[in-house]
């Protein structure tokens, strides 16, 4: 699906109190008038600019590397990838691939410490490791001056790292790997994973266990363990470098040479022999989880990567339940509501794949009822196979998707990805050019014929029912200390590597960020029309930004904006739920709906080559919207069972508990404790009341556009007039109320008691006395060091130091109306209060006794200015900080000239801005977890201490 701006916007969608004016009666609801088909460009015209121009050679020891030149920016992306992952691991090994990818991240013999330090130092940006069942990669994005110290790491690890790997620096990450195990497993349907691939795989398959592995095996791993697994895994005859941006394949070659070229080969790593599995039988299992919804779930294991097969499965699983208008919507969520949302893809992996399909059931609906409709909505689909439309929907989508993806050069997507994924799997960097040759070829004929191959066979059936948790093997709260240690030994306790190749290169001149510039214009009927071109990728993408969000919910029917906006994305007064989804989909357009505090946002993201087609569509979703009663009632239900899963989760339970404390019940802001709603008032909701929302507040009077594109201002201009020119506003508009000034709780805890919870989440947080205007780039820039990256203090003491949590951080949270401080921290549940107490030690020493370094001043400072045009590579980026400078009234050209503000820095200046803004006693503190475990713990805090428990949202089972 389109990679849009938007998914990065809606971190924030809860909602908040205001007023709606009074409205007229609706008119009566016909049905619609369909609407003619919108004209859109044939699929070969948004195929033809996916193109990744590669030069490839292979070292003497074995390294393959690929360049690929794009001089949009002076940056490239340096990506390496290995092939070792889960898979390659023998029994009682398992989770070593991604401790190893952990433990390449502590340092190597000349470059010691954490790896994060100088790539912070040169500005590198997306820079990460993951780990799947097939492969392991490492990549970051560098300024061109910096690529020398980029290769100069990353060929350290691959060749000079098994001197650097002490007891200390293995006992760190372990702790931190089975805390990132205790996280993925603390969510609602978080130990569905491990089912997957049990149920799937046979016992003694490569495929059978889990990427993150066992606690058992984790903790048996000892130091030659670990050490024997790099020699087997990691040489340069096991690795993939790709090189994607500023450079070309003439100028890399030295540099790879001079960098990897001294690194022996090591073994070969060996291919497992993997075939795909069929069951002999269908395997049914139930299992329990804290979850607000029955999920229903069929899966068979299916062929890989290298398999023609892979490319129309994964169109038949577009058509099934993949597309906005599949046969699984359609039936199961519109026309039969039997659930809430249903779902169906094709996991490719490289020698096999997971092709799943996945139903959440509607409360108050019989689950094994939903379950046999399930079933014969599946069986029908491969009677009868996808229509030639539905494929060549699927294809529009998916080739939209890659478009757009391929702007970034690198990080976790992007053309460094799609080179390197093929290579490594296939030999061949253009597989990612076949893929879509395939996609295109596909026919309804081929598709069914996949379909009907594999999924014919016996199912693996899974439902995961409300309830207790089931108990499982790996619940324990604290790591076992492994053999022969009495403790953890510290990650420093050995000294530093002693290197041999000479000190780390130096980064040169890094060129400056150059913003691009932002014109302003207006449609005829005033709405004003902000814009940047952007050329790397025939993309536009438009946000139409209303002065509404969090503090325009009506008071007592908290919920309203959300369900408005959901249901304006299902049927206009020309298109119904179905017509709309199809159109989108024909034309590679993806419609987006969100909100933040302070506004509402509508937009799109999608082919250029379509864009008068998408403005037309995005404009009656905006302006007529039919609010169909049928849809209301559907779309409601869906919203409750959404409400219900967020008061399952960790994360849901404390988002909603803390704004309250923070910003005290009279404030607008104090709303977004609702998350999408009040359970009771969104039952209440009737359409009047959305389309009420709707004429009060998302109206031209209240709207800006915000637009990214390839095409022109006058193109885009034209196509905007011709959707919203002659909208105009009517009635009284809605009036949001910030005259009570936020006040925030006495410090204190908040204990949420979920039973069973692996891990506590910690939030603690403090209202300022900042103004969300004002230039707060001093506060941003101080917490740096306290919180606001991987070296920050608080992430290196919870995570690296003790080894608590898989990463904790704090941040600068700058609203309009109010500037609070908020700390996030996952910790492991028998080390909430000792966190709580690190927490307090770090804010305090820093806002007192031991503020920002010289050090961290000198490296955030280096870093920040450097990392500016890698940030701002993309038009997602881009579009962020055009709103979000409009929102907060700073001019257009911020960024531009940030690197001055930057270089004017001092550093008392930046600890007198934390100091002013700060107050290490005035925090409060929510925290979700076992009340049984961490009540305990918090005695000794100096906190008081209020004990709810954690209650589902009993009214979203009340809609039928």
């Amino acid at each position: 699906m389109f990679r849009s701006f938007a998914y990065a916007l809606a971190a924030s969608t809860a909602l908040a109190s205001g007023s709606v004016a009074w409205a007229a009666p609706l008119p009566a609801q016909t049905a619609p008038a369909p609407a003619a088909q919108l004209p859109a460009a044939p699929l070969a015209e948004l195929i033809r600019p996916v193109d990744i121009p590669h030069e490839k050679f292979t070292l003497p020891n074995g390294l393959t590397v690929i360049v690929h030149t794009d001089r949009k920016a002076p940056i490239v992306a340096v990506s390496t990838w290995y092939d070792v992952g889960s898979k390659h691991e023998p029994k009682g090994k398992t989770g070593f691939a991604h401790l190893f990818e952990h433990l390449m991240f502590n340092g190597s013999e000349n470059a010691p410490g954490d790896f994060f330090a100088p790539l912070r130092e040169v500005g590198a940006t997306d820079f990460n490791g993951t780990t799947s069942f097939d492969r392991t990669n490492y990549f970051e994005t560098v300024p061109r001056a910096a690529l020398d110290r980029a290769l100069f790491l990353e060929s350290d690890r691959m060749g000079y790292l098994l001197g650097a790997i002490t007891q200390g620096v293995l006992d760190e990450q372990r702790g931190v790997v089975q805390n990132e195990k205790r996280q993925g497993d603390n969510q609602p349907y978080g130990l569905v994973k491990y089912k997957m691939t049990e149920g799937l795989f046979p016992a003694g398959s490569p495929y059978h266990h889990s990427v993150i592995g066992s606690m058992a095996d984790l903790d048996a791993a000892s130091l030659e363990d670990v050490k024997t697994w790099f020699r087997s895994h990691y040489g340069p005859n096991n690795a993939v470098l790709v090189l994607a941006g500023d450079i070309t394949a003439a100028e890399a070659r030295p540099l790879v040479q001079k960098y990897f070229g001294s690194i022996p080969k090591g073994p070969e790593s060996a291919r497992p022999a993997i075939t795909v599995p069929t069951l002999s039988a269908p395997k049914v299992e139930t299992m329990r989880d804290r979850v607000a919804t029955t999920r229903v779930m069929r899966m068979w294991a299916v062929p890989g990567m290298d398999s023609a097969d892979a490319t129309a499965l994964d169109v038949a699983a577009g058509a099934l339940g993949g597309l906005g208008s599949s046969r699984l919507d359609n039936v199961l969520v519109r026309q039969e509501k039997l659930a809430v949302s249903v779902s169906a893809s094709n996991q490719t992996l490289a020698q096999a794949g997971m092709f799943v399909i996945s139903m959440d059931v509607r409360p108050g609906v019989d689950a094994k009822l939903a379950a046999q409709r399930l079933d014969q909505v599946v069986a029908d689909f491969l009677r009868s196979g996808p229509t030639a439309e539905e494929v060549q929907r699927v294809a529009t989508v998916t080739v939209s998707g890659t478009v757009a993806g391929l702007e970034a050069v690198g990080g976790f997507g992007g053309k460094a990805v799609a080179l390197a994924e093929g290579e490594l799997y296939l030999r061949d960097p253009d597989y990612y050019k076949k893929q879509l040759q395939r996609l295109a070829a596909t026919t309804p004929a081929s598709a069914k014929a996949a379909a009907t191959k594999w999924l014919s066979r016996p199912v693996y059936a899974l439902t995961v029912e409300p309830g207790a948790r089931d108990a499982y093997e790996e619940t324990q709260a604290a790591p076992k200390v492994p053999a022969g240690n009495t403790a953890p030994t510290p990650a420093s306790a050995e000294g530093p590597a002693k290197g041999t190749r000479g000190a780390m290169p130096a980064v040169g001149q890094v060129q400056d960020l150059s913003f691009p510039a932002i014109q302003r214009s207006r449609l005829s009927n005033g709405i004003e029309l902000v814009y940047a071109q952007r050329t790397a990728v025939p993309v536009t993408q438009i946000a139409i930004s209303f002065d509404a969000g969090a503090a325009a919910d009506p008071a007592g029917k908290l919920g309203t904006q959300a369900l408005t906006l959901a249901v304006m994305d299902e049927g206009t007064t020309t298109r119904n739920s179905v017509a709309l989804a199809e159109e989108q989909e024909r034309l590679g357009t993806r419609i987006f709906s969100s909100s933040s505090p302070d506004l509402t946002y509508i937009g799109l993201g999608g082919p250029s080559a379509n864009l008068a087609s998408s403005v037309t569509l995005l404009a009656d979703v905006v302006r007529n919207p039919a609010f169909a009663p049928a849809e209301v009632e559907r779309l409601k239900a869906t919203q409750l069972a959404r409400i219900a899963q967020e008061m399952t989760s960790p994360g849901g339970l404390a988002s909603r508990a803390m704004p309250p404390l923070l910003y005290g019940k009279d404030s607008p802001y104090a709303k977004l404790a609702a998350g999408s709603g009040d359970p009771a008032a969104v039952q209440a909701l009737t359409r009047d009341d959305l389309a009420a929302f709707h004429r009060a507040w998302l109206r031209p009077d209240k709207a800006k556009v915000f637009v990214t594109s390839d095409r022109p201002l006058a193109e885009v201009q034209a196509a905007l007039e011709k959707g919203f020119g002659d909208w105009r506003a009517s009635g009284q508009a809605g009036v949001k109320n910030f005259a009570s000034a936020p006040v925030q709780a006495t410090p204190r805890i908040l204990l949420i008691d979920r039973p069973d919870s692996p891990q506590s989440l910690i939030y603690g947080a403090q209202l300022t006395a900042e103004k969300g205007t004002d230039d707060l780039l001093a506060l941003n820039t101080a917490n740096d060091a306290l919180g606001g990256n991987f070296l920050s203090r608080i992430n290196m003491d919870l995570r690296e130091e003790k080894h608590w949590s898989y990463g904790a951080h704090g941040s600068v949270n700058q609203l309009p109306n109010a500037v609070s401080y908020v700390i996030s921290a996952p910790v492991q549940a028998d080390r909430t209060g000792d966190s709580i107490a690190a927490l307090q030690k770090d804010v305090r020493e820093f806002l007192t006794t031991n503020g920002m370094t010289q050090q961290e001043f000198d490296r955030t400072i280096t870093g920040e200015t450097r990392e500016l045009t890698g940030r701002f590579e993309t038009s997602d980026a881009v579009l962020n900080a055009m709103i979000s400078n409009d929102l907060l009234k700073r001019p257009d050209d911020y960024y531009a000239t940030i690197t001055d503000k930057y270089r004017g820095f001092t550093l008392p200046q930046l600890n007198a801005a934390a100091r002013k803004a700060l107050r290490p006693d005035r925090f409060v503190y929510v925290v979700v977890g076992d009340a049984k475990v961490v009540r305990p713990q918090l005695d000794s805090l100096g906190l008081p201490v209020e004990v709810v428990a954690a209650q589902p949202a009993a009214s979203a089972q009340g809609s039928k």
